[in-house]
């Protein structure tokens, strides 16, 4: 098994992400904030077109996660002052717990170290009760709460939480 993290910049590499991104939301976050909320937030903050301007307007990097060759999910990230903030890390469910997030990690955390910042920092939903355990045992910490209005009635209730990355 052959992991790449691969760097998206062409339209193709944003469609790759933006279809991962419908499977992984549909499978994992449907029963934890409903199929409603799903596709709103899909639409929003995942689309290709969204995916683009974040690219290529707000500063993002995007990164497909590879295993042989074939997509397994992605990273979205931007830097922030004296952090790296993670605005999404997804595998799709078949390849969780085959270490591909804490690959993700582990890469951002050299790209932290790379660019001199100190905290890799996320949001994660409340209820996301797995998530919240793997980021716990990968080093992060919670230290905060957000509720965040996201338009059209709804509102991410999430965790602050970050971890330390330790600069040599």
């Amino acid at each position: 098994m052959e992991t790449k993290i691969i760097p998206v910049f062409t339209q193709e590499e944003i469609t790759i992400v933006s279809n991962l991104a419908k499977i992984i939301w549909t499978e994992h976050y449907v029963p934890i904030i409903g199929q409603e909320q799903v596709d709103y937030m899909v639409a929003k903050f995942q689309s290709q077109d969204a995916i683009e301007n974040q690219i290529k307007q707000e500063g993002y990097a995007y990164f497909i996660i590879t295993s042989s060759g074939k997509p397994v999910g992605y990273i979205g990230s931007i830097g922030k002052s004296n952090e790296m903030f993670l605005s999404k890390l997804y595998i799709l469910s078949e390849e969780r717990g085959k270490g591909y997030g804490r690959i993700g990690i582990d890469f951002l955390s050299t790209e932290c170290r790379n660019k001199g910042l100190e905290f890799i920092t996320l949001t994660v939903n409340k209820n996301n009760l797995l998530t919240i355990n793997a980021y716990e045992k990968m080093g992060f910490e919670k230290y905060g709460e957000m509720v965040g209005d996201i338009g059209s009635g709804y509102v991410m209730d999430d965790y602050l939480m970050r971890k330390r990355i330790y600069l040599e």
